[in-house]
C-alpha cells in the first residue's frame, strides 16, 4: 500500500464514522446463536457479522484469540473475515496484541504487518511492557507498508492498573507511552499512524493525549458499560480522535444480520450525538488533543 494508514482512516472515518466494530467469536456468542461449538459455527458467526457490519462501519476489529482457540481451522476463517471485510469497504484492525523483543517481534510484525501476509491486516494492536523500544519492527513494517499500529496504553481491566500508572520518573507507565508515540507521530498530516488503546471506562484526564496526533481505541463501550456519555467525560477535548470499540452490543443482536444493522445505527446515532460540530479529522488538522 502507498497511502499512509492514517491517511486512510481519516477518510474512512469521515465517510462512515468512528465506530470501531469488534468481531470477537465468544463461545457465549456462538452458543446463543444456536451455532455448535466447532470451526463450522466459528465460520458462519465470524462471516455473519462481518457481512451484517463492514460495509457500514469505518473499521472491523477482530480478535484473533478466538479464531486461533479452533488451530489451523480458525485462523483459515480469520483470513476469510479479513478478507471480506476489506470487501466491503472497511479497514482491519486485528486485535492481537502482540509484544516480544528481537527477531521474535519481527516475525509477528512479517505475519500481521507485511504485504502479502495470510493474516495481513490493515493495522494491529500491540503491548508496550518489554519497553516501547521493542515495539521497532512493528513500526517500521507498519510505515513501509502503510500500516498502522495499536499500542497498550491505559487498558480497562482492573489488574493493569498497577503497572499502568507506576510511576515512570514523574510521571505515569502509561502517560510515558503516549509520550513516546506522539513523538512518532509528529508532523504527520491529516494524523500519524500510531494510535493508542485507552480504556473507555478509565477515570477521566487521567491521562494528558495532547499532541498524540493519532487515534485513540477505546474499548469498554457499550456492553462493558461505557456510555456515549462517559466517552465525553473520559477524552474531553481529544473525543474527536477517538475510536469507541464495541463488539457484544452489536452481536448479541444476532444472528439476524438485519437486527445487527438496527443495533449498529443506533450506536452510531448516539455517537454523532455527543461528536456533533467535531469530526473526527479535526484532530489531525493542527489542533492537538487532550484529555
Amino acid at each position: 500500500m502507498s497511502e499512509r494508514f492514517g491517511a486512510r482512516l481519516a477518510r474512512a472515518i469521515t465517510a462512515r464514522g468512528p465506530l470501531c466494530a469488534g468481531i470477537d467469536p465468544h463461545p457465549g456468542l456462538v452458543a446463543e446463536w444456536g451455532l455448535p461449538a466447532d470451526a463450522s459455527g466459528l465460520e458462519r458467526f465470524a462471516l455473519t457479522a462481518a457481512e451484517a457490519l463492514a460495509e457500514h462501519v469505518a473499521i472491523v476489529k477482530p480478535q484473533s484469540a478466538f479464531f486461533e482457540a479452533y488451530g489451523a481451522k480458525g485462523v483459515a476463517v480469520l483470513e476469510r473475515v479479513i478478507a471480506r471485510c476489506r470487501e466491503a469497504g472497511a479497514l482491519v484492525l486485528l486485535d492481537v496484541k502482540r509484544g516480544d523483543i528481537g527477531s521474535t517481534m519481527a516475525a509477528y510484525a512479517e505475519a500481521y504487518l507485511s504485504e502479502g501476509a495470510p493474516l495481513a491486516a490493515d493495522a494491529v494492536t500491540v503491548s508496550p511492557y518489554l519497553g516501547v523500544g521493542a515495539l521497532e519492527p512493528a513500526f517500521a513494517t507498519a510505515a513501509e507498508h502503510g500500516r498502522g499500529v495499536f499500542v497498550l496504553a491505559r487498558t480497562s481491566n482492573p489488574d493493569g492498573r498497577a503497572v499502568q500508572t507506576a510511576d515512570a520518573g514523574g510521571i505515569s507507565v502509561a502517560q510515558s507511552i503516549v509520550d513516546q508515540l506522539a513523538e512518532r507521530n509528529a508532523g504527520a498530516e491529516p494524523v500519524g499512524d500510531v494510535g493508542v488503546v485507552v480504556g473507555a471506562t478509565n477515570v477521566p484526564g487521567e491521562l494528558r493525549l495532547a499532541g498524540l496526533n493519532g487515534p485513540i481505541l477505546a474499548p469498554g463501550f457499550g456492553a462493558q458499560g461505557a456510555t456515549a456519555e462517559d466517552l465525553s467525560a473520559v477524552f474531553g477535548t481529544a473525543l474527536p480522535a477517538v475510536l469507541p470499540a464495541s463488539s457484544r452490543d452489536l452481536l448479541r443482536a444476532g444472528p439476524d444480520p438485519a437486527s445487527m444493522r438496527e443495533r449498529l445505527r443506533g450506536v452510531q446515532a448516539e455517537l454523532r450525538r455527543i461528536t456533533a460540530g467535531a469530526p473526527w479529522g479535526e484532530v489531525g488538522a493542527g489542533r492537538p488533543a487532550s484529555g
